[in-house]
């Protein structure tokens, strides 16, 4: 078994939800990331991704007058640490998404994404 918490990254972008999607691009090309938590606080809110910022982009002439919370997915799945990476990829491949926020008591403390849980599939051979 190989947990998510030795493949995840504990750098997680995140956003309030009055972000704008332009911020939230920027973010995400500023950082290299995939997704943004959408937080208010401790407390998360949604995931916002790369292919939601597209898909706004095809329908909104300015991003930067668009939040973020009207485009994330709003109260998506989470994982705790110990969750194992195999169950991680399977939860990942039957809901049609790429990105887990990984969390534990004190909030969220990392994002593992489905190429992160297959590589360690992969290399467990």
């Amino acid at each position: 078994m190989v947990a998510v918490s030795e493949v995840m990254s504990t750098g997680v972008a995140t956003l309030q939800p009055d972000a704008t999607m332009s911020d939230a691009a920027k973010v995400m090309v500023k950082g290299g990331f995939g997704s943004v938590v959408v937080v208010l606080g401790k407390m998360i809110l949604g995931i916002l991704t790369e292919r939601d910022v597209l898909r706004a982009a095809a329908g909104e002439p300015d991003l930067s007058s668009s939040s973020v919370e009207a485009w994330m997915t709003a109260e998506p799945d989470t994982a705790g640490p110990d969750f194992d990476t195999e169950d991680a990829a399977t939860l990942m491949l039957s809901r049609g998404f790429r990105h887990l926020p990984i969390v534990d008591s004190t909030g969220l403390v990392g994002m593992v994404s489905l190429r992160d849980v297959l590589s360690a599939r992969i290399g467990r051979r």
